[in-house]
């Protein structure tokens, strides 16, 4: 073998997918009994392959049908990802422009939005308040576009459109509502012509699409799933995931009224990643430029970067972006590493409600990629990049256990005692904090545990700039004190994780 054809191997990645001695398989399954979720699809791609799509448990626990390739999940803020691509299609065909103004395509909106453009819409830097806040918004029902304005039209702006950003699903209502006026067409068939069909996804729709696809209705009979032996259309079927509440209620389906362009779409794990790699060439958004729009950091006036857009985050570590969320019932996950060395995406599909990928995702694309490993033991340690710099990360972390009443003991500022030691360090700080309610109790069942106590978190920033957070994984902490069962562990690793999620500005 020739040293060429060695490096295009390593590029196209190694049979053994596994990371720091755990199997893909085993992540997911540990992450899934971690988390309790009933059913989930992962899609991998190393572009231009989706080399890995594979189901774990139930997509439908009461109707017991297994998550597979083919399962419809609706994928929440991915949809946003869809709106945004309907807008620059329009904006390259040279039906609107990025500058056009509310005033311009909605006449007779409140005064207070006419100067908002298509551009501060995308970006959601528009200070629109959202209209899914407040009591009456129920996301099962139908809905018109003047009942969801009449929502919000009389509310102040939040602050002065393009000063700052906060995620509305208003935003993305008005832009779906721009999409039909200079399309000529609903917002539905504009995306379903230009993404859906263009591409031949054929286990993508909206939710009032469903019922085109067949799958056996085993709701009402004990002999489950026969009817594939006799149409050949239900071998392999794709069906549609459930989501039950822990009383046992089904999830209500979200009516795509309800969230346009913000959480209308469904779609299987692998028609994600064909959309995604659509997207990431010039298949969907033809101009670099013009996709830069969409999946690149801007700069608000003050000149601070703004590293998110039309729902999706960036990093700095090999390129990475990701955009994620839930809709009532389930969460969604997609991540790019957009290395020119290594391309490669993570798509996770679940049926519960509120799980964050974050940390698994990239772990799994460690699997597949050698460059994308964190450099750091994720084993031993949870770890997480963050959006923002060290000292504003710090500041969030202090603001967020100041909010819990959760008290600071110490702040050890490990490059400034470099700095007076004459040594050098990249921004390095570590936060001491704990409650001794909690960690008393942990005590008195080994007091030896003392020296683990009480909790810190470190952040830090990498030679490329990276910003990451992390702390020592808590039920590896506590194994080597027997103490992996103690019920605090997982209360203790979870407020963890939603501390270093909100520190780095992880949403």
């Amino acid at each position: 073998m020739n040293t060429r054809e060695h490096d295009t191997m390593k590029l196209r990645g190694s049979a053994d997918t596994s990371y720091l001695g755990q199997t893909v398989d085993q992540m997911v399954w540990e992450f899934m009994k971690k988390e309790q979720i009933d059913g989930l699809t992962l899609a991998i791609v190393q572009a231009p392959y989706i080399p890995r799509v594979v189901g774990y448990g139930l997509a439908d626990a009461k109707q017991r049908r297994l998550a597979s390739p083919n399962t419809l999940w609706p994928v929440g803020p991915i949809s946003q990802a869809f709106a945004a691509v309907a807008v620059m299609q329009l904006y390259e065909d040279g039906a609107l422009g990025l500058e056009d103004t509310l005033e311009h395509w909605l006449p007779g909106v409140p005064a207070a939005w006419n100067g908002i453009t298509v551009l501060q819409l995308l970006r959601h830097a528009t200070g629109l308040p959202d209209y899914r806040w407040g009591e009456g918004f129920d996301p099962a029902r139908p809905w018109s576009f003047d009942e969801l304005v009449e929502r919000v039209k009389g509310a102040a702006l939040r602050f002065a459109p393009g000063t700052d950003v906060e995620q509305s699903a208003t935003n993305f209502l008005l832009l779906t509502e721009i999409v039909e006026r200079a399309a000529g067409q609903s917002y539905h068939d504009f995306v379903t012509e230009r993404q859906i069909r263009f591409l031949g996804l054929r286990h993508t729709g909206f939710a009032e699409d469903l019922d085109n696809f067949a799958h056996e209705d085993v709701s009402t009979t004990g002999n489950l799933h026969q009817r594939f032996k006799l149409e050949k259309l239900l071998i392999d079927p794709t069906e549609p995931a459930a989501s039950y509440n822990e009383a046992g209620e089904a999830a209500p389906r979200a009516d795509s009224s309800a969230l346009r362009g913000f959480g209308d779409i469904w779609a299987s794990a692998q028609d994600v990643s064909y959309w995604d790699i659509g997207l990431a060439g010039g298949v969907l958004i033809h101009k670099p430029e013009h996709r830069a729009m969409v999946y690149a950091p801007w700069q608000l006036p003050d000149g601070h970067t703004v590293p998110a857009v039309a729902g999706w985050q960036f990093y700095k570590h090999r390129g990475l972006m990701d955009i994620k969320g839930s809709v009532p019932g389930y969460s969604a996950f997609l991540s790019r590493f957009t290395d020119a060395a290594e391309l490669v995406c993570v798509t996770l599909l679940a049926n519960k409600e509120g799980v964050d990928f974050t940390n698994l995702g990239r772990r799994i694309a460690g699997a597949f990629g050698d460059l994308l490993s964190t450099n750091y033991d994720d084993n031993k340690l949870y770890l997480l990049e963050g959006q923002l710099p060290v000292e504003d990360t710090v500041q969030r972390l202090e603001r967020e256990l100041a909010k819990r009443r959760i008290p600071v003991f110490a702040k050890f500022d490990h490059a400034r005692n470099a700095r007076e030691a004459g040594l050098e360090l990249r921004p390095t700080t570590v936060l001491v904090f704990g409650s001794p309610k909690v960690g008393t109790g942990l005590m008195q069942a080994d007091q030896s545990i003392a020296l683990e106590l009480p909790l810190r978190i470190a952040i830090w920033q990498d030679g490329a700039g990276s910003t990451w957070l992390g702390f020592p994984r808590m039920e590896r902490l506590a194994a080597d004190y027997g103490l992996q069962d103690h019920p605090v562990i997982p209360k203790l690793q979870r407020l963890l994780e939603e501390l270093v999620r909100r520190a780095g500005g992880v949403y």
